[in-house]
């Protein structure tokens, strides 16, 4: 075990008029499984790249050990995936790899195919078994488990279990729980290194959110007290030197002497005040951002609004999805699940088009009933990102939204500001499903179709997403890989 110290580390991007790190300083060890957290735009990805050297920054990072990053790129995926790994780690046993392959599920025969024919769970195992046996390595794994299917996620949560060395940055808060000891958390006005997995940290900084909301509220009140205490003896003093002046005999002493009794106790109080505006400012630095936001659902006049009744679909006659019924009813969230390729962005999209009656370029063709009631509105949040253009701020007229309301919540989903004016396409991925997210929340809806809302998005907000969905109960169907969320969301679950 050896330490990774971050001393005065200060970083900020050419042209950007802020720094993404200032003056900050940790440690964290190698042999921890360290949880990575933020929201999105913190710099999660841009300290993984500084670990790696690949930008210049002010301060030092001590290490012993090299890193190695998850996903890392391949060349020429045409070439035999036993000939990228021999490229990537030449010094492993071959009997190692396949132990670690066979930890993961994976067939041997993966190693002989071009890499370009593996499927998305085959290339994440397959380059985690390549990390895993390069020595004397700290793995930055960042998120590893896109892409995948429950029981794939499942097969790489147990893997990492058995591993140590490594930082996972994820929004899987599952995940997270299952595989890391130590959480690493980049805050609004710190870094912090905490000794407990996503969870623990989560309690511990709702409890001393709690404790700083209650102690700023209390100094509050203390200071307009002290303030108005101030104010009140340096009148009395001013009140009470003005008598020495006059007709007739006075004691000029005593009165003077009252009145340096009343100023030095008015001075006592503004000092005290000081110190009580000092201990204020300290607080509240880390509490995201809080807002009273509303969604408005639309209310329908009948109970049912999708029914589904015996449903194949398939393309080009490659079926992939047989027989299905269900039914949607108001008030209901309704979750699809299913593992990679059983229908489920197939589905959504058949439904989305039978309501909206509007086909898409790759229509599939079925067999079975698909109804949707008679002038529902469906608000929609797409898988892909690749359509969105223009400034952040101007989105809502696209969409033909509410602008306060819109800009509103994606100051609640940690968006700043000075990114309202910035254009999308430069935008992190995590923070274009926001806008995404954001406009669809901004929609007064009878049904919302969200189909992988949440990649990408940080977990701070996928838990602000959960608690405004659970308080106005909108109908919804989804797909979510997010375990949790789902969990919490639906109300009931077709499975494929």
């Amino acid at each position: 075990m050896s330490a990774i110290t971050v001393t005065n580390l200060t970083f900020g991007y050419d042209g950007s008029p802020d720094d993404v790190f200032e003056d900050v300083s940790f440690h964290f060890d190698t042999d921890w499984k360290l949880g990575f957290v933020g929201r999105n735009g913190r710099g999660k990805t841009t300290f993984m790249r500084l670990l790696l050297g690949e930008e210049k920054y002010s301060g030092t990072i001590s290490s012993q050990v090299p890193f190695s990053y998850f996903p890392f790129p391949i060349g020429d995926e045409t070439l035999n995936t036993i000939d990228i790994i021999d490229e990537i780690n030449p010094n492993y046993e071959f009997w190692e790899l396949c132990r670690e392959l066979n930890l993961l599920d994976v067939a041997e025969d993966v190693l002989f195919r071009p890499y370009s024919t593996l499927s998305y769970g085959e290339r994440t195992k397959t380059m985690l078994a390549v990390l895993f046996l390069k020595p004397d390595n700290f793995l930055l794994l960042d998120e590893p488990t896109n892409h995948l299917d429950v029981d794939g996620k499942q097969i790489v949560t147990d893997y990492l279990k058995s591993k140590k060395g490594f930082m996972l940055a994820s929004h899987d808060r599952a995940l997270l729980d299952d595989v890391t000891d130590h959480t690493l958390s980049i805050n609004k006005a710190n870094i912090e290194v905490v000794n407990a997995s996503f969870s623990g940290w989560a309690e511990e900084k709702e409890r001393r959110d709690k404790f700083e909301a209650d102690e700023n509220k209390k100094l509050k009140k203390d200071i307009a007290e002290l303030k108005a205490e101030a104010r009140r003896r340096a009148n009395w003093s001013d009140k009470v030197e003005a008598t020495k002046i006059g007709n007739g005999p006075v004691d000029r002493g005593n009165i003077g002497h009252k009145a340096a009794k009343m100023m030095k106790k008015a001075k006592i109080a503004e000092a005290r005040q000081d110190r009580a505006i000092a201990e204020k400012a300290s607080l509240l630095k880390n509490v995201e951002a809080q807002a009273a936001l509303k969604l408005s659902p639309l209310d329908y006049h009948s109970n049912r609004l999708v029914a589904v009744k015996d449903l194949s679909i398939a393309y080009d006659e490659k079926v992939v999805l047989r027989a299905l019924s269900f039914d949607v009813a108001k008030g209901e969230r309704v979750a699809i699940v299913g593992g990679n390729g059983s229908g489920k962005s197939s589905l959504i999209k058949l439904i989305l088009e039978v309501g909206t009656q509007v086909a898409g370029p790759k229509s599939p063709s079925y067999t079975g009933s698909v109804h949707v009631a008679s002038g529902v509105k469906i608000s929609y949040v797409p898988q892909g990102t690749s359509h969105l253009e223009g400034l952040v701020k101007d989105f809502s007229d696209a969409r033909g939204v509410d602008k306060t309301l819109f800009l509103t919540i994606l100051r609640h989903l940690g968006l700043e500001r000075k990114e309202f004016e910035s254009d999308i396409t430069e935008l992190s991925e995590g923070q274009k499903k926001k806008i995404l997210i954001a406009a669809s929340l901004s929609e007064s809806a009878h049904l919302y179709i969200w189909d992988e809302p949440l990649n990408f998005i940080d977990i701070q907000s996928r838990m602000d997403i959960e608690a405004l969905l659970l308080e106005y109960e909108p109908t919804m169907i989804f797909v979510e890989h997010d375990e949790v969320f789902t969990r919490k969301i639906a109300t009931k679950t077709v499975v494929l």
